[in-house]
């Protein structure tokens, strides 16, 4: 799952404390031996959590002027986390820091802004959605046992021949204990989410149609495919389609430069002196460009 950096909710407290820190600071928590003030507190968090807070606040202030992300595109992406995840959607977003499902959407808006002002200026040609159209496959949906060695997969293989029901034996025998609960169904997922000899096994198969166990590096699998999307039509996808290459071209150095641009455009200036050098940092690719120069310049003065 794409986890952004931070988290809005911890954001918007920072920052309301920052606004009542002014003059008097209120109490917040009263003890005998000595208070803790608003204006103690917003310090405290803002020595922990400061950098990252305001970079995310700034990002969504300057962001959503010029990229509108729609609650359709959000509840989108979670509604995709939600089918790949099955039952370990509500375990994945405790495990990677997100309190509720809000909390995810609302990192997951700014993050998309973000996704959206790095892809502004990505050109992507008819050959590269030709060749990703050829290679596309649809998205399968299907369900397994995963058993820890071959004498228990060829086992349950005997039960299912037999007229066993799949999902019972899935809940008896499976070791997976995300999907067993659900009679071994793992929802909808697409190339290069399964590691590959599910993949390979999962797509060979037609609909309905039950795998001989599949090793891999998880144990011994039994595999059932229960839907298959079809394939749309070239424009049908086009749109999506310079989407999904548009985002495959991105890495660390065009979001940053992205970011760069945009905050420059929005001329940000940053009034808290212990983070006013917050966004003056150079993109790894300046940075790289300054070492190779200084070691030119060095080799120069040597010889």
């Amino acid at each position: 799952m794409k986890k952004w950096i931070l988290s809005l909710s911890v954001a918007a407290g920072v920052v309301g404390l920052s606004a009542c820190s002014s003059g008097d600071s209120e109490v917040v928590v009263e003890t005998e031996n000595g208070n803790v003030t608003q204006e103690e507190f917003y310090e405290a968090l803002k020595a922990q959590y400061g950098d990252a807070v305001l970079q995310e606040l700034v990002y969504e202030k300057v962001l959503s002027k010029n990229y509108d992300i729609s609650d359709e595109e959000v509840n989108e992406k979670v509604d995709e986390m939600k089918e790949q995840l099955g039952a370990n959607f509500k375990m994945a977003l405790m495990q990677y820091g997100y309190k509720d499902e809000e909390h995810l959407k609302s990192t997951l808006r700014t993050g998309l802004m973000q996704e959206k002002a790095a892809t502004k200026d990505i050109e992507v040609t008819e050959k590269e959605l030709k060749e990703y159209y050829d290679n596309y496959e649809p998205r399968i949906k299907a369900r397994h046992i995963l058993v820890e060695d071959e004498e228990t997969a060829k086992e349950v293989e005997k039960k299912l021949n037999d007229g066993g029901d799949f999902a019972e034996l899935a809940t008896e025998y499976s070791t997976d204990p995300g999907s067993a609960a659900n009679g071994g169904d793992l929802g909808w997922f697409g190339k290069g989410q399964m590691v590959p000899e599910f993949e390979e096994a999962a797509y060979a198969l037609k609909v309905d149609e039950i795998s001989k166990p599949v090793k891999s590096s998880h144990g011994f699998h039994i595999i059932q495919m229960t839907e298959k999307e079809e394939k749309k039509s070239f424009e049908e996808m086009k749109e999506e389609m310079e989407y999904e290459i548009k985002v495959s071209k991105l890495d660390g150095v065009k979001i940053q430069e992205a970011m760069t641009r945009e905050l420059k455009d929005a001329d940000v200036q940053v009034k808290d002196e212990d983070l006013k050098d917050l966004f003056e940092t150079e993109t790894p690719e300046a940075e790289n460009t300054d070492k190779e120069n200084d070691s030119n310049k060095e080799e120069t003065e040597e010889k």
